[in-house]
């Protein structure tokens, strides 16, 4: 069955969240306030004007350092100092082109960051739950292509990809050598692309159809024939929470998890493009069918089987839904819209068509 987070189990929770000023940890950020956690954020300063963290004010509900996760012994005195019992560790630079001119931050941010994590939660006898985000990327390219699972090989062409990678065999390295024995579950998770309102991130698809929009240019799309496995930025958010509620009541579920649409569903980026184009309205677009530019892989997809069976998480809104509603929040924020509250009415209605679908799959298995 489908489950909305438990506001239950989280309110008064003391979580720590690494990357709160970036897009889908701002997003985090509020639905954990929302669910009524106890949040403190450690995360670089916001790197986009505009940006999410800024004008949904998360800084106002949540105790927010800005630290370097490179910085080993400043992030374990703030994490040591906040005595989380769940970490969310969001925190990394998430770009591949971005890997391409700056390969030695990438791995510096992306594993280094990771292991600065792990390493200070060593001996901390609050923490008990700990979700890494990693990537759909963290895969081994195979032929001929098919849905990625869990227990595939790890590997990376680009240096985001294989940073993270290297994150995943960190991760599991601290789970069996250390942490396990000290009581803490903790799971990695590989998200899918997600769109959704507030990323003004470069090199990504949906903020760079708005600015292009926005200015009455044509969006020039790179390699529209490209597959991903699309989804609303609150899809993952949700897997993230279910998991570390599943965590804390069975750590035996410990390991990597994979979260996506359903494995058919992976679409071209050309028929994400058409999506946003006719929710916008008037807009133009030039494809470009060159391949100019670093190596990405042409297709990629996830099976998310695992997620489903032992967290009861499946996708909760079709890819037509998310983004017409990623469309719509941007042409809310434009018209002036309250920020917090526009992000806060798209969770509140995510968390009801979840229960909502939670009962169809209920009725439906029960025949009644």
């Amino acid at each position: 069955m489908t489950h909305a987070p438990s506001a239950s189990f989280w309110r008064g929770r003391r979580v720590l969240l690494t990357g709160h000023t970036g897009f889908k940890g701002s997003w985090l950020a509020l639905w954990l306030h929302r669910l009524g956690a106890t949040v403190t954020g450690v995360s670089l300063p916001p790197l986009s004007a505009p940006n999410l963290f800024s004008e949904s004010n998360v800084g106002s509900f949540c105790e927010s350092h800005f630290c370097d996760i490179r910085d080993a012994g400043a992030l374990a005195a703030l994490i040591r100092a906040a005595r989380p019992e769940i970490v969310l560790h969001l925190a990394a630079q998430p770009l591949v082109r971005a890997s391409y001119r700056e390969p030695r931050e990438t791995f510096a941010t992306n594993v280094m960051g990771t292991v600065n994590v792990l390493d200070a939660l060593l001996g901390l006898d609050s923490i008990r739950a700990v979700v890494m985000v990693t990537t759909d990327k963290v895969y081994r390219s195979q032929e001929p292509p098919r849905p990625y699972r869990e227990d595939d090989a790890l590997g990376g062409h680009d240096p985001y990809s294989a940073s993270k990678a290297a994150c995943e065999m960190a991760i599991a390295s601290y789970r069996d050598a250390f942490l396990s024995a000290q009581g803490v579950a903790i799971a990695s998770a590989r998200a899918g692309n997600v769109i959704g309102g507030g990323d003004w991130s470069e090199d990504r698809l949906v903020p760079d159809a708005i600015r292009a929009w926005e200015a009455g240019e044509p969006l020039i799309v790179r390699r529209p024939q490209a597959v991903r496995p699309w989804q609303h930025v609150l899809e993952p958010l949700y897997g993230y929470l279910r998991l570390a509620q599943e965590l804390w009541q069975q750590p035996a579920l410990a390991g990597a998890y994979n979260f996506g649409p359903a494995a058919g569903d992976a679409v071209a980026v050309r028929d994400v493009v058409e999506l946003a184009r006719r929710a916008y309205g008037e807009s133009g677009v030039r494809y470009d069918e060159g391949s100019e530019g670093p190596h990405e892989s042409a297709w990629l997809g996830l099976e998310a089987t695992k997620a489903r069976d032992l967290l009861d998480v499946a996708p909760v809104w079709v890819l037509e839904d998310a983004v017409r509603r990623t469309i719509a929040w941007y042409r809310a924020r434009r018209e002036g819209a309250d920020i917090r509250q526009l992000c806060l009415a798209d969770i509140s209605d995510f968390e009801m068509a979840a229960v909502t679908r939670s009962h169809v799959l209920e009725r439906t298995m029960t025949g009644a």
